[in-house]
């Protein structure tokens, strides 16, 4: 970033593991959405990110091999403008990070859970990306 940049809004996406819907959400935003976001994940545990998410990621012209998954102590206590998490509160264990501006929840299913064949396990990650672009389009888009 050069002085003329504008500073752009820090976003944390928080889940437990930082493998699918985390990461799912810190690809989509910095693609579509990167010249006024500045997109992270993290969760509790680190699982490493999921092939089928990084393939759905791939399918939608976004290169994921920057993306790695991380704990929310590998962020070294950074602060964030914003921090989301993505996670069912119903079911997991999502952790609270607080955020300089706002603190938002907004859970997606979890394609990783998906048990079938390897086309319909597929499809839940194509169909997660695909809710995730949308929502960020509506939240984070002109």
């Amino acid at each position: 970033m050069t002085a003329a940049d504008p500073v752009r809004t820090s976003v944390l996406f928080v889940c437990t593991h930082n493998s699918a819907r985390s990461q799912l959400a810190e690809g989509l935003l910095r693609d579509r959405h990167g010249d006024r976001y500045e997109a992270f994940s993290a969760g509790t545990v680190a699982r490493g990110v999921h092939p089928l998410a990084a393939e759905a990621l791939r399918e939608a012209g976004i290169d994921p091999s920057g993306q790695t998954s991380k704990t929310i102590d590998d962020l070294g206590g950074r602060a964030f403008d914003v921090v989301v998490t993505v996670c069912d509160n119903a079911r997991e264990a999502c952790p609270y990070v607080p955020a300089r501006d706002r603190n938002v929840h907004r859970a997606f299913r979890d394609p990783s859970a998906v048990e079938g064949s390897d086309d319909e396990r597929r499809a839940a990650f194509r169909s997660v990306r695909d809710e995730i672009a949308a929502w960020l389009d509506a939240e984070f888009g002109p």
